[in-house]
């Protein structure tokens, strides 16, 4: 829970700039799954309670963006239908990121009664009361892991060898040594320690929850539950984030990224830019990017695992009237320590600084500090040397060719992209366009997809469920 002296300043700031007349030009969501059963018994499946923790924070957005009226109303944002070229909504393969996301979009935009006259006048009724098909694009470069980027995994796995884990390791022996009994036949006792801090936390976590009754539940007093949480969170915050080892961080870097590619095509005027773009994840990457972003100097909270259904939300702003220009316009980052439903949605400073609301210059620069949106920048920081990364990298080291069409600056876009680069990042977009439809089909056809081997696998390290 975030300080309350923090709660009361920031919330003073928030008031003072809601006090003008403005206008959200659009927003980009970034959610985590709702409750799920503990990793370490498989199948993970989604719990209705989090399946109503993201339906309700759908709600809690439709209430703050959408509805006709509302203090926030997204300007063009369609208020009733879904208009799918006004939405963005992005999620891995993994099922229960993709069921909470379909939960939240039935809250975000729930059924409408709509019915159809036939070329005979007969009227036909559209199933479930009008149920609104919002395509989940699944996709695997959704910031949620560091599957496939060498740079991360390794940067990640260092980790385990430093001093710091180490003395974490022997320091919280005994602790756990207390516990391994709560944990039963889950976790075998050597496992129940420090380098599992996260699955041990999540295993008893899951089971206070669901469980009328835990083993040798007299253990589990206040104390040691916040033990074990600020142990999960020490653990789970070295591996997702170091300030010396960019690598570490590559899931908030995606992520950094994605934001201002999204919000930058709302300022730069391009035509069909979705309004709303949401993208499900897991908890590291929230941690990746509070690191980059410098939130911990805001609330040292930042620090903590944030709650299942947390989300964040970056406001995209302006006071002026008519068409904005990029400099009137400004940037509000807003967090929600779980469903937004039931806990405050609340502005807080990015990079170290003091005001809330940042001017779109100065959120870009900061952000393209630490941001990679482009395959080629990917493949450089992961290390990768095969596959697409090859061909990208190759054509980063015929640069030095002065006479290269490519380097001549009437060939870049206004982004500095070479058009080349430009053609490869198109081809990934067409594919991202590709999985939403492979999406709608899952939705409409009752087709699943599941990737076996993220189910499967199960490590300290791995927090692909969050």
């Amino acid at each position: 829970m975030f300080t309350q002296v923090s709660r009361v300043l920031l919330g003073l700031a928030a008031a003072a700039v809601g006090a003008n007349a403005e206008d959200v030009l659009g927003v980009f969501i970034f959610h985590r799954h709702g409750d799920r059963t503990a990793r370490t018994r498989q199948p993970v499946k989604l719990s209705a309670l989090g399946a109503n923790q993201a339906h309700s924070s759908g709600t809690f957005y439709r209430d703050r963006y959408i509805v006709s009226g509302a203090d926030f109303q997204v300007r063009g944002l369609s208020p009733e239908i879904a208009d799918l070229s006004q939405l963005s909504v992005t999620s891995p393969a993994e099922p229960i990121i993709q069921s909470s996301a379909q939960a939240f979009l039935q809250g975000l935009y729930p059924p409408t009664y709509t019915s159809d006259f036939l070329g005979d006048c007969t009227e036909v009724e559209a199933p479930l009361n009008g149920y609104q098909y919002v395509p989940v694009g699944a996709v695997k470069n959704a910031a949620t892991s560091k599957d496939g980027c060498p740079s991360a995994e390794t940067s990640s796995q260092s980790y385990f060898s430093s001093p710091q884990y180490l003395g974490m390791l022997s320091q919280t022996s005994e602790f756990y040594d207390r516990l391994a009994p709560v944990v039963g036949t889950s976790m075998s006792k050597d496992e129940v320690n420090f380098r599992n801090a996260y699955s041990v936390f999540d295993l008893i976590n899951a089971a206070r929850i669901h469980n009328s009754s835990v083993p040798f539940e007299d253990r589990l007093t206040d104390d040691n539950m916040d033990r074990l949480f600020r142990y999960a969170s020490i653990q789970q915050w070295n591996l997702a984030f170091n300030e010396s080892d960019p690598a570490r961080a590559i899931a908030g870097s995606v992520l950094g990224g994605q934001i201002v590619d999204s919000l930058g095509a709302i300022v730069d005027g391009e035509r069909d830019a979705p309004l709303m773009s949401i993208q499900f994840g897991a908890h590291d990457t929230f941690m990746s990017f509070f690191g980059l972003s410098n939130l911990t100097k805001a609330s040292r909270d930042f620090y903590g695992i944030c709650n299942c259904a947390s989300s964040m939300a970056f406001e995209l702003v302006t006071n002026a009237t008519g068409p904005s220009k990029p400099e009137n316009v400004g940037v509000r980052f807003l967090f929600s320590n779980g469903t937004a439903s039931q806990n405050e949605l609340t502005a807080f400073p990015l990079f170290g600084q003091e005001q809330t609301l940042l001017p779109w210059s100065d959120f870009k620069r900061k952000m393209t500090e630490f941001s990679i949106n482009d395959d080629q920048a990917w493949c450089e920081l992961c290390g990768n040397t095969d596959g697409r990364c090859a061909a990208l990298l190759a054509l980063g080291n015929n640069s030095d060719d002065k006479n290269d069409p490519e380097n001549d600056p009437k060939n870049k876009s206004s982004n500095g992209i070479t058009k080349t680069i430009a053609g490869v990042i198109g081809s990934v977009v067409t594919l991202a366009v590709t999985a939403a439809i492979e999406s709608l089909l899952m939705l409409c056809g009752g087709y699943r997809l599941v990737n076996k081997s993220r189910l499967t696998r199960l490590s300290s390290s791995d927090t692909s469920l969050g």
